[in-house]
């Protein structure tokens, strides 16, 4: 009788030694690391998740730069401002590129756009949505005035509320996903309209999944993953939402293909329809329906993400440290008007104000493991050497919490933005928005949405905890962006200002 059992264990061994010596291998022109378990690599230590925190404390084991494995997947960590300026900044096109998700170009397609996508038809798209919001109004008085409009209905809404405890999260998201959709499909939405909530719960779902087991795990098993797809998708509510997302942005295309006049562009989706118009004879163009789609996916989920995370989060500092508010509201009464029209030029003349916005996004780290990046050829980084094809993962939480570029780094300490005239200055160590050619294209105008909205809550209301409420809770939720657990507040019309509800 053939011996069955002893052959396949014989080669399981054969296996596992193999993969052991191939590990072996590449770990010798890497920069050192956690040894990896066979199978799992180090998934095991990092609790299945790549969480910020973990990533620092094996820094002060294995160094600023150190490699971890995920699955069979090596990744470099960056760990210190000087090596993440390295890598971004000054070698910027040696890691512009993204490596493969198979997660998302399995279950969503979503290999295009422009947040996954490389070479050519990133830059291409990149550039394109670049120009075509500044054409819209990024940085001009134009998109201002959307952006002031809904500070203003943010302001009416909460205002509605009279001081009652509230959750202040679902008005900050209707006004932010109203001033995309604008900039975007070139209308408001009605906060009852059921696309407009069908848009937002497919940003969020997606923004969640990309942080589940599931999601980590597919990515680091994506050959045995792949087997179990269909059960993925049957299980999982977020591919749902996010199918009614890709569903609406696409009806609102075809809506627009039937009204589009070229020569009066209403919006984001004329202007690439204008765009296809151009390239439709050119068979290797990148600007394609698909991509039309992933764009506007992209720059929806990202604005939406980043502007209301970080909005919510320097309501709740406000109410931690009510001191620090009422700072910000006496140079708002000193420098500015009741009636004043408040814009993002005014930073200059708030610099404290502007301080406050800033530690903000410092102390909550939002994107606190930034995005992975792939080496596109052979070079260093601080002596060490990193091969074409590696991928590396710079800790940006890191950075904003290194006692080397801040004073006080675990305090919310807005001195930190300020010199000692109270001059507002920036500090090179404050990424919140990444760097380099893959930096943020929305950083503009997610900071004058979230200058603008927080200035105008902050002359109309007092925020404060309600009551009985003695603690607040600011440790954060993991995801793909760091957010603050839901939490209430009551926001008090403050007397030295017009009635906010007029």
């Amino acid at each position: 009788m053939f011996p069955v059992i002893p052959v396949l264990l014989g080669l399981l061994a054969f296996l596992f030694a193999w993969h052991f010596l191939n590990i072996q291998r590449a770990r010798s022109k890497l920069p050192a690391g956690p040894a990896p378990l066979p199978v799992i690599g180090n998934m095991g230590i990092l609790g299945f998740q790549i969480h910020h925190e973990t990533l620092l404390k094996l820094a002060s084991r294995y160094g600023d730069i150190y490699t971890l494995w995920l699955g069979h997947t090596p990744i470099v960590v960056l760990n210190n401002f000087e090596a993440v300026k390295e890598a971004l900044i000054t070698h910027s096109e040696d890691f512009a590129e993204r490596p493969r998700n198979p997660c998302f170009e399995n279950l969503v397609g979503s290999a295009c756009g422009i947040i996954f996508s490389n070479g050519h038809a990133w830059k291409q798209q990149r550039r394109f949505s670049l120009m075509t919001l500044r054409n819209l109004g990024l940085g001009k008085r134009s998109l201002e005035g959307c952006v002031q409009h809904q500070a203003t209905c943010l302001v009416q809404a909460l205002a509605q509320e009279k001081g009652r405890p509230m959750d202040p999260y679902s008005s900050i998201l209707s006004s932010v996903g109203n001033l995309i959709g604008n900039v975007l499909f070139g209308h408001w939405f009605s906060t009852a309209d059921d696309r407009f909530h069908c848009l937002v719960k497919g940003s969020k779902a997606m923004e969640e999944f990309s942080s589940t087991l599931c999601s980590q795990l597919y990515n680091a098993f994506p050959s045995v993953m792949k087997h179990l797809q269909p059960i993925i998708v049957s299980t999982m509510s977020a591919l749902r939402h996010w199918k009614k997302l890709e569903l609406i942005i696409r009806e609102e295309i075809q809506s627009h293909q039937r009204s589009w006049v070229p020569e009066e562009p209403r919006d984001f989706i004329d202007l690439y329809l204008a765009q296809l118009e151009k390239n439709k004879d050119d068979p290797n163009s990148p600007f394609t329906e698909l991509n039309m789609v992933q764009v506007i996916m992209d720059l929806f989920i990202a604005g939406l993400d980043t502007s209301t995370i970080a909005l919510s989060w320097a309501l709740l500092y406000m109410m931690t440290y009510p001191e620090i508010q009422e700072q910000v509201q006496e140079e708002l009464n000193t420098v500015l008007g009741p009636s004043h029209v408040i814009s993002y030029e005014d930073r200059k003349i708030l610099p404290f104000t502007n301080a406050v916005i800033h530690e903000t996004q410092r102390v909550s780290s939002m994107t606190a493991t930034g995005v992975f990046h792939k080496c596109t050829k052979d070079t260093k980084l601080q002596g060490l050497p990193i091969s074409k094809g590696t991928i590396i993962l710079p800790n940006l939480y890191s950075i904003h919490y290194d006692p080397d570029h801040w004073e006080t780094p675990h305090k919310f300490n807005p001195s930190h933005f300020l010199d000692k005239d109270g001059n507002f200055t920036n500090n090179e160590a404050f990424l919140p928005f990444s760097a380099g050619v893959r930096v943020c294209l929305g950083e503009k105008f997610a900071r004058t949405t979230l200058f603008i909205f927080f200035t105008n809550l902050l002359r109309a209301f007092r925020f404060q905890m309600p009551e009985g409420v003695k603690e607040i809770n600011t440790e954060p939720i993991l995801g793909s962006a760091l957010q603050p657990h839901p939490f209430k507040a009551c926001a008090i019309a403050r007397k030295t200002v017009l009635n906010p509800a007029a």
